[in-house]
């Protein structure tokens, strides 16, 4: 009897013992944090972001950010959430250390009162600058850790846009970013970041063992690196098929941040997993895809200068015929109040006249003429200066004399919005500055882009309500804070050699380097 009770209680040690060599599946909901700070930063632009362009958020009222997190979701029914702080600011300048280092202090008190985590979902953009600071987000993430600690996992969600240093791919477990741009499938990666890390901590499987990380020499804007053409579109179509793979959790290539000089700043894909053998092949096959095509990028639309753009589309019988004003885009960096293309269009005579070809430029910020806008109401006139008021490096702030055509309030971004007419020109002037993308955001204002000649907007690649409603389209070379022409902007501090800067470099050391585990 004593015999069997002994091999009885080794049988049961032994069934024990094996199975604490295999994945702990969560009981519980875990608890998972949200935070992050986002926005795109230009070192060539004398604009500075500060605090409130961020409009952080904190609590619950982040979790309306993401449609697959509603109350109803099956994602929202399978954890705790724990919302911290998402701040996400439209591209600017340089973020002031103050603004920096208030919203972080405000982010890691909010991760010290709810510990302890089970995961992080870190929303981040990638691309910020902070006066002083290198790698912002690469900091952002390392304070983190030093309040939740390494066993807290976590899915950082990016723009492909953004920039990925070592230390940021290190103390990321899970890391993901979009493969469109533009951008529509901006919540699909979130999501799939998301369900990457609810994914990990259910299985007990834990952070993935393997980050195969590769740093391409090339710094390209979006502009010549859309999805929507080859080379991007087959380039980016070579992810997901990637990433479905055995052994691979997910894959990513990041296009990195063209107007920035910190030496982060380059391409670089990472792919992530538990074979790793197949991890590092499949980023090394990624890296190589990209190389070979660097050569074919080229702008996704017709480029020329302001005049040409200008002369087509005046002879043009196409309506709406579109030329993004693509120097002082407030989508990539801009300060978005240049004046150079205003003024170079009110000086033309086909403007001049109210029977001229009817053109909406969107937009210039003018504080004083809004003001004096309201005072004068809608069919009143003004006569005030706008724009420049940031860079004025082409072009000093311009006059505008004209009638008010409409005025509207309420706008997050501009806050007031008016329309000044001077001549066939509709201008938009904004209390604050504000990207264009919307249809709606004509219409409100009275105008008509699909019955307008010509429409101007200070974009790049134009975002795909205006695509799908242009009749033609041009992109013109513009100065400004996010000026096309890289290789005439003042690099110092980018990794050299750097493709397209020297065009003829050698081929580069594509080989994946295995990323440390974060906390080893």
């Amino acid at each position: 009897m004593r015999k069997i009770l002994l091999e009885l209680i080794f049988v049961i040690a032994g069934i024990l013992l094996t199975g604490c060599n295999k994945p702990t599946k969560y009981q519980q909901p875990p608890r998972i944090a949200i935070a992050g700070l986002g926005i795109e930063s230009s070192t060539f632009s004398p604009a500075l972001t500060h605090e409130e362009a961020f409009h952080a958020r904190v609590g619950d009222t982040i979790l309306s950010s993401y449609p697959f997190l509603s109350p109803d979701s099956g994602y929202y029914k399978r954890a705790e959430w724990l919302p911290i702080l998402i701040g996400r600011a439209l591209p600017g300048g340089i973020v002031t250390r103050e603004a920096y280092e208030s919203l972080m202090q405000k982010m890691l008190d909010g991760l010290k009162k709810n510990l302890p985590y089970d995961g992080i979902f870190f929303d981040i953009h990638g691309a910020m600058s902070v006066v002083g600071l290198d790698d912002p987000e690469g900091d952002m993430i390392v304070r983190i850790r030093e309040v939740v600690g390494y066993k807290t996992i976590i899915s950082t969600s990016m723009d492909l846009h953004g920039n990925v240093s070592w230390r940021l791919a290190q103390n990321s477990d899970l890391i993901t970013c979009y493969r469109m741009a533009p951008h529509e499938d901006a919540v699909e990666s979130d999501k799939r970041a998301v369900g990457n890390l609810l994914s990990r901590i259910e299985a007990g499987t834990g952070k993935p063992p393997y980050k195969a990380y590769v740093a391409v020499p090339i710094l390209l804007p979006g502009e010549k690196t859309s999805t929507r053409v080859d080379p991007g579109k087959t380039l980016y179509a070579k992810v997901a098929p990637a990433a479905a793979q055995a052994g691979i959790v997910d894959a990513a290539i990041w296009i990195g941040y063209a107007w920035a000089d910190e030496p982060r700043n380059h391409a670089v894909v990472i792919v992530t997993g538990d074979d790793r053998e197949k991890v590092t092949a499949t980023a090394e096959s990624l890296a190589n895809s990209f190389w070979n095509v660097r050569n074919e990028f080229d702008f996704i639309a017709p480029v020329a200068s302001l005049k040409e753009c200008l002369d087509k589309a005046v002879a043009s019988d196409k309506q709406p015929f579109m030329i993004s004003d693509m120097g002082d885009n407030p989508t990539a960096g801009g300060a978005g109040d240049v004046t150079w293309t205003l003024k170079e269009i009110l000086a033309r005579q086909e403007f001049k006249s109210e029977k001229g070809p009817s053109l909406i430029y969107a937009s210039i910020p003018g504080p004083e003429l809004v003001e004096q806008a309201v005072k004068a109401g809608v069919g009143g006139t003004v006569d005030a200066t706008a724009g420049a008021a940031v860079d004025n490096r082409y072009a000093p702030p311009i006059r505008l004399q004209g009638v008010v055509k409409s005025i509207e309030h309420g706008d997050p971004h501009a806050e007031t919005e008016v329309v000044v007419k001077i001549g066939s020109v509709d201008v938009i002037v904004t209390k604050k500055r504000k990207p264009y993308h919307h249809e709606a955001d004509f219409t409100k204002l009275g105008l008509n882009p699909r019955k307008t000649d010509i429409v101007v907007v200070k974009l790049g690649y134009l975002v795909p309500e205006l695509y799908d409603m242009r009749a033609d389209w041009i992109m013109a070379l513009t100065p400004g804070g996010v000026d096309q022409d890289l290789e005439q902007l003042e690099f110092r501090r980018i990794t050299r050699p750097m493709f397209p800067f020297d065009k003829d470099m050698a081929d580069p050391d594509l080989k994946a380097k295995l990323v440390p585990l974060s906390g080893d």
